[in-house]
């Protein structure tokens, strides 16, 4: 497995990242835009950089343009993608099979959402990938998934439609279970439940789930 940490440039806790930086290993990172003074202010260094670069501060990006080895994805501000997309496309051109997105949430709602559906190209092509951030991990779910309490990234799992209806769901191990649901996309009743016990599941016939783990803000600091 091929792995890639995209740092793109929405709001970021930087105690967050930096622990986060520190206790997971990437075989790729790419820096996305202005996640480039994320980068800089967490001490990394980026295999490549990808943006248009009008929102980057002119002395960081001569700072990084001194490293010969990093790979520069340079477009024009008049484009139809999001940088992010762009970055996507760029790791999946890598062959990375897993990737993980810091500073995709908070900021502007717009680019935020769009980054949930960029989760669905990736589920597409094969490739695990999620959003990350202090409160909160945002993944896609097709067909089945196992849940397990020492991974959970916080106390609540919600579940949403990502492409229309969500039929037959079956939550086991979970405080509220449910038996063959289809869920609207209309409907808030698969939000903020809760493993019952140390590992639970969810499985259904038909759709894509936006898959939410995540916890209050006033829970403890992220530690792992």
């Amino acid at each position: 497995m091929k792995t890639c940490l995209l740092i793109a440039g929405g709001r970021l806790d930087k105690t967050f990242a930096g622990l986060f930086c520190k206790t997971n290993s990437f075989d790729k990172l790419i820096a996305v835009d202005s996640g480039l003074k994320a980068v800089k202010e967490l001490g990394l260094i980026p295999d490549m950089v990808v943006g248009d670069f009008d929102s980057v501060e002119l002395d960081i990006l001569e700072e990084f343009r001194k490293i010969p080895y990093i790979i520069w994805d340079i477009h024009d501000p008049e484009k139809n993608e999001t940088d992010t997309e762009l970055a996507l496309r760029k790791a999946a051109a890598w062959g990375c099979t897993q990737i993980t997105l810091l500073g995709a949430t908070g900021g502007r709602f717009d680019h935020m959402l769009a980054n949930v559906f960029l989760l669905y190209g990736c589920l597409q092509r094969g490739i695990e990938a999620c959003m990350i951030d202090r409160q909160n991990k945002i993944f896609l779910i097709e067909e089945e998934y196992h849940f397990f309490r020492k991974n959970q990234w916080g106390k609540y799992i919600s579940f949403l439609p990502l492409l229309g209806k969500i039929e037959g769901i079956t939550l086991e191990g979970f405080c509220y279970p449910l038996t063959d649901y289809t869920l609207d996309v209309a409907s808030s009743r698969c939000i903020s439940n809760e493993l019952s016990g140390e590992e639970g599941k969810i499985r259904f016939t038909s759709g894509i789930a936006i898959c939410v783990e995540s916890k209050d803000e006033t829970a403890d600091n992220w530690t792992g």
